[in-house]
């Protein structure tokens, strides 16, 4: 026997053998990498998934919204659009299954058949949390669980098994080809090169021990010769590298969607004490329509603070700018608490509405209600401030409720979300005649239809606003009555049908009536002047009582 063959008898089984020992071990690494990589992705989504679960939940329980099956039917649908958009192929698929084995969320459509579902339930049942392999749709998939109790949901993320695993079955068919191969190009070159390959092959047989056991994926095999030997070392060079690509793209794919979480969080909280929480939620999910404006029913508030400046001069300015800033606290809780939004400080004053972004069917009663509780805070607020010996505040809130345009106004470098229209100014010139009229809150007729059955409500005058060419009916209002003031209100109301009906005489019994009870009240002294100035002086028979104001 020539010492060719014998030196390939001896040489080819230890090199086959050795091949074929690194070809699995290197495949069953790969295998391990990349099934561990995957898993990583899936748990990582599960992971983000359930965080912002989580942060829809903080948001429905920190605005007092979990009770609300509308904003919690909200936050399961915003739920839905983020499981979809960090979704990476079409055989990818996210949904949960309730109590029930319904499927209130889904990234695609879901029918499972009872097999399945009572599989999925027995899994709910068990609040089994983790990795799975089961049949979905007679599919099987892969995938991260978890149990998301405000819901009351058992959240899948998941992956079709043979999609899961492809690329590992390529990487372990590759390895037995590449093994197979090398195993005869050996055999072939054993014969004739036998000590020639000798060293070559057992620097490629360490390179790839090295890399295996310090699960280093940057490191590559050194190709020193331009054949088969070479070929497998490069092979295995590119493997290694597309598996070190992958695994850096999931990382800075990873890095990237926690910075973009988190800077979206910081922009909501910087420009939240600006801008309203929903207008911010809306540009997130529809930033084209930044620019455009709408046409919207809404209820528009405007308070002010009565002799601003006559008050200002007893205070030291920064007690000045402390009392303001604790005045606008409450008056913005209360606001805000009843669903309004702040549109401007305006000085002293402020401009709110209700019915924007988001529509309610109480927006003009949340309004009033807001103004009822605005006196009720000022109360309050000027007990700490007559205890301190500061002067107290006065204000007058009015309230118009209509048509307005809303939306973002302005240019690309401001803009302001607000409100603008003749229903607007109204709002405004009803806050005027507060002072005029020496009342606390005073509204239109539109505000009034919404309200009257809700609170008690009384008619202030009929009047013609300036800037108007048409009356309008104005009101104040109270959350109840007491100390007879429901008694007097009815003397009073009786007095206004009497005094609109040109009985001026019944109409000043009527108002002495309610004046005994209530002791100082502007409204019945104004209405008994203007009949004994009228028995004195008839109106004109065209007459329709209404008051016509030539100052704001």
């Amino acid at each position: 026997m020539k010492i060719r063959t014998k030196i390939t008898w001896v040489v080819l089984p230890l090199l086959v053998a050795t091949l074929l020992i690194t070809g699995i071990i290197s495949s069953q690494s790969a295998r391990s990498g990349i099934t561990r990589v995957a898993v990583a992705a899936l748990g990582f989504k599960a992971q983000e998934l359930n965080k912002y679960m989580e942060s829809q939940w903080n948001l429905l329980v920190t605005n007092k919204l979990a009770d609300s099956p509308d904003y919690v039917n909200v936050a399961e649908n915003a739920v839905g659009s983020y499981a979809a958009s960090i979704l990476r192929s079409n055989t990818e698929l996210i949904f949960a299954v309730d109590s029930q084995g319904r499927v209130p969320m889904a990234t695609s459509p879901v029918a499972l058949s009872d097999a399945e579902r009572q599989k999925l339930l027995g899994y709910f049942k068990d609040n089994y949390q983790g990795w799975v392999d089961t049949v979905v749709q007679g599919k099987e998939v892969v995938g991260q669980t978890f149990v998301f109790q405000p819901f009351g949901w058992y959240v899948f993320v998941t992956e079709r098994k043979d999609v899961f695993f492809r690329d590992v079955t390529a990487i372990t068919i590759q390895s037995v080809i590449v093994l197979l191969v090398s195993a005869a190009l050996s055999l072939v070159l054993l014969i004739v090169f036998s000590l020639y390959l000798t060293r070559p092959l057992t620097t490629v047989a360490g390179a790839m021990r090295v890399i295996i056991r310090d699960n280093d994926l940057t490191s590559r095999v050194a190709v020193e010769y331009k054949d088969e030997i070479g070929e497998l070392a490069n092979t295995f060079n590119i493997m290694i590298g597309e598996l070190d690509r992958a695994y850096r793209q999931i990382k800075e794919f990873a890095l990237r969607a926690v910075i973009a979480q988190k800077n979206e969080h910081k922009i909501r909280n910087i420009f939240q004490k600006y801008v309203p929480k929903d207008v911010i939620d809306n540009f997130f999910e529809n930033p084209e329509s930044m620019l455009v404006g709408e046409n919207r029913v809404l209820a528009i508030l405007f308070s002010d603070i009565r002799s601003f400046t006559t008050i200002s001069e007893g205070f030291m300015p920064d007690e000045l700018v402390q009392a303001l800033n604790k005045y606008f606290s409450i008056m913005v809780d209360i606001i805000m608490g009843r669903n309004g939004i702040i549109d401007k400080y305006i000085g002293d004053a402020i401009m709110a509405f209700y019915g924007a972004p988001v529509r309610h069917d109480d927006d003009a009663l949340q309004s009033v209600l807001s103004a009822i509780e605005m006196q009720e805070g000022l109360h309050e607020f000027n007990r700490e401030q007559k205890a301190a010996g500061r002067p107290e505040f006065r204000i007058g809130v009015g309230i118009n409720f209509g048509e307005v345009t809303v939306g973002n106004i302005g240019s690309e470098k401001k803009m302001d979300y607000t409100v603008i229209g003749d229903n607007v100014n109204l709002g405004s010139r009803l806050e005027g005649l507060t002072k005029q009229y020496h009342q606390e809150i005073v509204f239109s007729t539109s505000v009034y239809n919404y309200v009257k059955d809700s609170v008690r409500c009384r008619l202030v005058d009929k009047v013609v606003v300036k800037g108007k060419t048409t009356g309008e009916e104005i009101f104040t209002a109270k959350r109840e009555l007491v100390n007879g003031e429901a008694e007097a209100w009815e003397h009073y109301n009786a007095g206004l049908k009497n005094y609109y009906q040109r009985d001026f005489p019944k109409a000043i019994q009527r108002f002495d009536k309610a004046k005994k009870i209530l002791r100082e009240d502007y409204l019945c002294d104004m209405f008994t002047e203007r009949s004994r100035e009228f028995i004195k002086n008839p109106p004109a028979r065209d007459w329709d009582g209404m008051e016509v104001k030539h100052e704001k």
